[in-house]
């Protein structure tokens, strides 16, 4: 390796410039992100080992990781059983055991009676007392005593073919390069660094890669110390910059303003059956605010589960329908599709407003009949899934997107739909609804491109579900409870969680759980609905539902969003172990929506773990759903709670929004600075963190 000039930009300068560096390994290194010297850098350890020491062996305990040295004074190889090697090593204080499964012939052959080995692994305890499992041993010479680590030892995030070993020797040059003088830039100001008594850039990456003996241990495995700190600052600052910089290019782009037109308003709030609750009158205020705007709004509404949504979603429409524009009502599921289609237009016959639906289904007459009609500007509102997305969709005069549960989409669906919109150098307004709580401190740096606002409040006349957990052995008691429901003429659901027999997963398949409910209630009306149904069948069958022709509803978690039967007052989740928090409080959001008292039940398999005990502990303890979503993080992380696993929207690299949940505030306070005092910072450090990866902010 050559020797660094002061110049050298270890962001441009690539892996291939390093010993031990070919094409195949390169290859390897850019799987895992890594194409530069700087990336190598910003590939830190997963945890740590502690190799600074040797132990005695009468000190050791199982379950620690560490470094012993002895003489070897027995060597079996016994004839059954897995283990092929296994060596007694004693040092002054005791003895352990080296345990082979697997045992190279230089392994037999090399090790013998009588020789010295340093061994580093994990202490277990065996059949014939402490052990180790293959660890890793060097002979030691007569007269030469091997150097233990002068660092606690680096464990990396690896990939096949690049060894523990390659990786520490390939950070070594490149901490050499950085002790040299390489430039690896300190984007962040000092005087920030300072503000929050932080380390410098360089100081962070050398202590984080290579920890000195007297490090804390425990605090660096929890993420803590203060240098790892430092560089999950940065990369949260470099996101926050990011999306706050989407959000001043998206509010200087052009909309149509809408004037605040209020006749069809007034006519759809005289009809209704129900007062606005406090909280959807706010929230539609803000929204009437954003419309005025000649700027494209750009709002998260978030609402949990039966706060009335739709209701504010249905009053931002008619703005834009009065304001002579066209609406599309984006939705992740057939049903959910449906259903607001139904519900819009029942609320907008009578306002002679003309609502359509694209959906797969559609036959291919009346899709062109729905095309021509969105073409025209005939249809107002256009509900749909995917459908909407296809080229022949072509709107009049698009002004207003709502996307109904945006985690479901990725972000070329997204930003398809608001190409559609493009008209007269005017972007639409885009109105984004979710039913899954997210906790605001979260939602302010993972949306901070988007303002928000929260229904925080359920409209009078809900009542709260009383949610009981039961073993699947009292399968019987809950029968009889479906009985009793349905005897007082109210209805109920039973949620199956897969729609074919599965002897692995122990669920019942909802086919086989419909059938068998029709023999055990032959006096009741059963339906069942799951997604492979057509949506004309599923449709009648939620129709009968609704009207009451159905006493029992045999469902999968098809029906977890949008149905709306304030006559089911019992629902029934099978296997509920299985389902996540959010999906199991977005089920149990479809009882409880009439004045009478409902119930949930959550039917589970034994055996339990200790994590589906935990999530069934918390839907019997609490009805909101603001705090199922912040224990719901703490269990699955915000990558699972928000989607954004599988649509790639929330790529940290070594940032962690719950665990460093912390720092969020200083975060925001430090782009607020930046901003105002050091915009020549934000690009480059936004370019170190994010590289190329598309922004779902761009829609």
């Amino acid at each position: 390796m050559k020797t660094a000039q002061k110049t050298e930009d270890l962001g441009q300068l690539p892996c291939l410039s390093l010993q031990g560096v070919g094409k195949r390994v390169a290859e390897r290194l850019a799987h895992l992100g890594i194409t530069c010297v700087q990336d190598l850098l910003f590939h830190l350890p997963l945890r740590y080992q502690d190799r600074t020491r040797v132990y005695p062996m009468a000190t050791l305990a199982p379950g620690d990781h560490v470094v012993v040295e002895g003489v070897i004074e027995n060597i079996s190889q016994p004839v059954g059983g897995r283990t092929r090697l296994l060596c007694q090593l004693r040092d002054a204080s005791g003895r352990l055991f080296l345990r082979f499964f697997y045992a190279t012939a230089a392994q037999r052959q090399g090790l013998q009676i009588g020789l010295r080995l340093r061994c580093f692994g994990e202490v277990r305890r065996g059949s014939q007392g402490l052990e180790m499992i293959h660890p890793e041993y060097m002979l030691s010479q007569a007269g030469m005593i091997p150097q233990v680590d002068e660092n606690l030892t680096p464990i990396y995030p690896t990939t096949e073919g690049l060894s523990q070993l390659m990786f520490r020797k390939l950070t070594d040059q490149a901490l050499n390069l950085l002790a040299q003088g390489a430039m690896l830039q300190d984007i962040v100001p000092a005087k920030l660094l300072q503000q929050f008594s932080f380390p410098t850039l360089a100081e962070s990456l050398s202590y984080v890669h290579r920890p000195p003996a007297d490090a804390p241990v425990d605090v660096l495995m929890e993420k803590q110390h203060i240098s790892q700190k430092r560089l999950v600052f940065e990369e949260l600052l470099a996101h926050r910059l990011s999306m706050l910089r989407l959000k001043q290019d998206f509010q200087v782009q052009n909309a149509f303003p809408f004037e605040k037109k209020q006749t069809l308003t007034q006519q759809f709030l005289k009809a209704l059956p129900f007062q606005l609750t406090h909280a959807q009158t706010r929230v539609t205020d803000e929204i009437y605010q954003d419309l005025l705007k000649p700027h494209p709004m750009l709002r998260l509404v978030q609402g949990d589960v039966g706060s009335g949504k739709t209701v504010v979603a249905a009053l931002a429409i008619l703005q834009a329908v009065e304001n002579g524009f066209q609406c599309a009502i984006l939705a992740p599921t057939e049903l959910l599709a449906e259903q607001h289609y139904r519900t819009f237009q029942k609320w907008f016959s009578a306002l002679q407003i003309s609502v359509v639906m694209m959906s797969g289904q559609l036959k291919a007459a009346e899709r062109r009949a729905t095309e021509a009609a969105i073409l025209q500007g005939d249809a107002k509102v256009v509900v749909g899934t995917h459908a909407i997305f296809q080229k022949n969709t072509a709107f009049s005069k698009l002004a207003l997107i709502i996307v109904d549960e945006q985690h479901r989409f990725g972000v070329q669906q997204r930003a398809m739909l608001r190409e559609k919109g493009l008209h007269e150098n005017c972007y639409p307004h885009q109105l984004i609804m979710t039913a899954t709580p997210i906790p605001r401190t979260l939602a302010m740096s993972v949306y901070a491109d988007l303002d928000y606002s929260v229904i925080d409040e359920l409209p009078p006349g809900r009542t709260p579900v009383m949610t009981t957990v039961i073993s699947n052995a009292r399968r019987e008691e809950i029968l009889n409870r479906i009985r009793e429901a349905c005897a007082t003429h109210r209805q109920a659901y039973w949620v199956c969680t897969l729609i074919e027999e599965s002897e692995v997963l122990q669920c019942q398949a909802a086919e086989n759980t419909a059938l068998q409910m029709r023999t055990i209630f032959p006096d009741l009306k059963i339906g069942l609905i799951h997604g492979r149904l057509k949506a004309a069948e599923k449709e009648q069958v939620m129709a009968a539902f609704k009207t009451g022709e159905l006493n029992l509803l045999v469902a999968t978690t098809v029906i977890e969003v949008g149905v709306d039967v304030p006559n089911a007052s019992l629902m029934v989740i099978e296997n509920a172990e299985r389902l996540g928090l959010a999906q199991l409080h977005q089920l149990r959001g479809r009882v409880g929506r009439g004045a009478v008292a409902s119930h949930c039940v959550l039917m589970y398999q034994n055996p339990l773990s200790a994590l589906a005990r935990q999530r069934l502990s918390i839907m019997r303890e609490t009805t909101d759903g603001f705090k199922i979503a912040q224990r719901d993080l703490e269990l699955r992380g915000p990558g699972e709670v928000l989607g954004t696993r599988q649509t790639g929207e929330l790529s940290l690299r070594i940032a962690d929004l719950l665990r460093d949940s912390d720092l969020l505030p200083a975060v925001q306070q430090a782009a607020t600075l930046l901003q105002s005092h050091s915009s020549e910072v934000i690009a480059p450090l936004i370019k170190r963190w994010l590289r190329d990866s598309i922004r779902y902010g761009h829609v």
